[in-house]
């Protein structure tokens, strides 16, 4: 990432006003703990493995409502917490693989759907604005509640709960399919943005060319 990127956490962190700080310290934490994850990964500490990934989904609700809370909104943190929370569902998939493989290699078509939407989603942002989404629609959010405590029961209990397998991965691939087009509705990059009719109220909000 180029180094402005860099200097503006560095801001976020260290130099803003004392909310702004607070609520990206929590966001940060979700980034800084993907590394963590993977040596948990690699020792095979299931025990530790998934307390942390339960703190990182609290740290998730946490953050959101500390900022509603202190109006420490900002854009790039905004992409922070799209980093973290993916970071953490990341970690969370990777830890089927180690952990869970035999409910991996029965559900991994399901799973491979929603990923390919997943990567649809993201490359199409990336073409059309050289970054990835910070919607935070209410999809997201609501897929975001149901990925938390689906992989948690996952990794806390012996059996895996299947219909909330099943209504988190449906959730999450209606979302990803709204935020496809929502990136179709958007000329410009915007964060914060609830849902389509919010999309559609921001277009033609902005103003229309003049034309000659």
């Amino acid at each position: 990432m180029e180094s402005g990127f860099f200097k503006s956490i560095y801001y976020l962190l260290f130099k803003a006003r004392r909310p702004v700080r607070l609520v990206n310290f929590i966001t940060f934490f979700r980034v800084v703990a993907f590394p963590a994850f993977i040596i948990l990964l690699v020792w095979q500490r299931l025990d530790v493995f998934k307390w942390l990934l339960l703190i990182c989904f609290l740290t998730d609700a946490v953050d959101g409502f500390l900022s509603r809370k202190l109006k420490a909104n900002s854009i790039l943190g905004a992409r922070l917490d799209s980093i973290g929370d993916d970071l953490t569902v990341l970690a969370g998939l990777l830890g089927m693989f180690v952990f869970r493989w035999e409910f991996l290699k029965t559900h991994w078509v399901p799973i491979a759907v929603v990923l390919v939407i997943f990567l649809i989603q993201t490359l199409y942002a990336l073409f059309k604005y050289q970054k990835t989404t910070s919607f935070h629609t209410l999809g997201a959010k609501t897929a975001a509640i149901l990925q938390g405590i689906f992989l948690c029961s996952l990794f806390f209990f012996d059996e895996p709960v299947d219909w909330l397998f099943y209504t988190a991965l449906a959730v999450t691939a209606v979302e990803l399919i709204e935020e496809i087009i929502m990136v179709t509705i958007l000329p410009k990059w915007k964060s914060d943005v609830l849902g389509i009719y919010r999309a559609l109220k921001i277009r033609n909000e902005e103003p229309k060319p003049e034309q000659e």
